[in-house]
């Protein structure tokens, strides 16, 4: 057998980004069933999503110090079991602990625990292998989450479709086979250090610098640019483009998630002769007038495709920030990549939140949201102007 090498490292990372897709996207296919099943109320379901992401965001602010004391193969590990057991429990908990929700709520947390834990560590483990250009390994990784988006929603409705939403139980066991399986994967791939322990920047060192706080709010903007459409998709294609409910998801949510895996694809593959901040920039330009497009056409066929084209370029902003975190603060280590997430997770929460504020304020319309959303879009553009600037003068005091 020959030995393990580093894409073995990459290919168990890609997976796990399908698994955090898992994670995000297998219980909200089943909210209507556990309200039917359960008696769960849309209130509650609400409070399972903010528990998901809540979860995520303490194992964001946990795992920065837990990966480095504890080694990353042991935490990756951890996390993928946090995801088989919050998954599979899915089926077993509501009736173990005889109140649903509260079993309901128990798997989410574990699950959404497993979740922060790897999208702390999944990049910084792809980051510290030995590869030329790691901005095109970072958004190839990255890809993995939008098809395994993709996957999860459509192998999720075959089944459905085949063996009947009644055997949801099944499926949520047949799904929690994949965390396994890649921990085990994880166990046996080489795994190499990002940055030597003396070399590290403490925490204190990385909050009083200006460069760490551009790239939180890089991460911010990246979320909340995201979520704001992706949340928020298939309401506005439902109601304010007057779609059914099925085309509303695929042209919707899906279509989104798809053409960001396409770009992040692409880059990864091709991105030879594309410079990251160039592409950065004219990506986040490109959103900002998707967005623009959203909120003042009329007609359903351009919203559908501005909403494609903001997918598309929103793919770039999430994993072309850990990028350049990695090149313009090479010892930030596993603290830095762990806020950097916390900041993307804050972000994917305030978005839609935001968005659905304002559209709430204009009457439950949701052209106004998306218009006031190119704002994220539009900090990204005058950030990385900045960024470029500062880089600049920080070169010319060199010379």
């Amino acid at each position: 057998m020959r030995p393990m090498h580093y894409k073995h490292t990459v290919r168990a990372s890609s997976i796990g980004y399908i698994v955090q897709s898992l994670i995000n996207n297998f219980a909200p296919l089943l909210f209507v069933t556990f309200q039917t099943t359960y008696e769960v109320s849309l209130s509650q379901i609400s409070l399972l999503i903010a528990l998901n992401f809540g979860a995520q965001i303490a194992l964001d602010i946990v795992a920065t110090a837990l990966a480095d004391k504890v080694g990353y193969r042991r935490c990756v590990i951890l996390a993928h079991i946090f995801a088989a057991v919050g998954i599979g429990g899915l089926a077993f908990f509501p009736e173990l602990f005889g109140r649903p929700l509260l079993g309901l709520a128990i798997a989410v947390m574990i699950y959404g625990a497993g979740g922060g834990l790897t999208e702390v560590l999944l990049t910084p483990i792809v980051e510290a292998c030995p590869i030329e250009r790691k901005d095109k390994a970072v958004s190839m990784l990255h890809a993995f989450y939008c098809w395994g988006s993709v996957i999860v929603i459509v192998l999720s409705a075959v089944f459905f479709k085949t063996a009947g939403i009644d055997n949801w139980k099944l499926l949520a066991l047949i799904w929690m086979i994949l965390p396994i399986a890649n921990a085990i994967y994880f166990a046996f791939v080489p795994m190499y250090e990002l940055v030597a322990e003396e070399e590290r920047m403490p925490i204190k060192k990385l909050f009083g610098s200006g460069m760490f706080w551009l790239l939180f709010v890089f991460m911010f903007c990246a979320g909340s640019s995201e979520m704001a459409i992706a949340q928020w998709a298939s309401h506005f294609a439902e109601e304010g483009l007057n779609v059914s409910k099925t085309v509303g998801d695929l042209m919707g949510p899906c279509l989104f998630a798809a053409m960001k895996g396409l770009e992040r694809t692409w880059y990864g593959k091709f991105g030879n002769q594309a410079k990251l901040w160039q592409f950065m920039l004219g990506c986040s330009l490109i959103c900002a007038a998707s967005y623009v497009v959203i909120g003042l056409t009329g007609s359903a066929v351009i919203a559908l495709i501005a909403m494609a084209a903001a997918g598309f370029t929103n793919g770039v902003m999430w994993p072309g920030t850990f990028s350049t975190a990695s090149k313009v603060m090479p010892t930030g280590g596993t603290a830095m990549f762990g806020l950097l997430a916390l900041a993307g997770d804050l972000g994917c929460g305030a978005g839609p939140a935001i968005t659905g504020a304002i559209s709430s304020a204009f009457g439950d319309d949701l052209k106004v949201g998306f218009l006031f959303s190119t704002a994220f879009a539009g900090i990204m553009v005058a950030g990385l102007v900045g960024l470029k600037i500062y880089q600049r003068k920080i070169a010319v005091r060199n010379n």
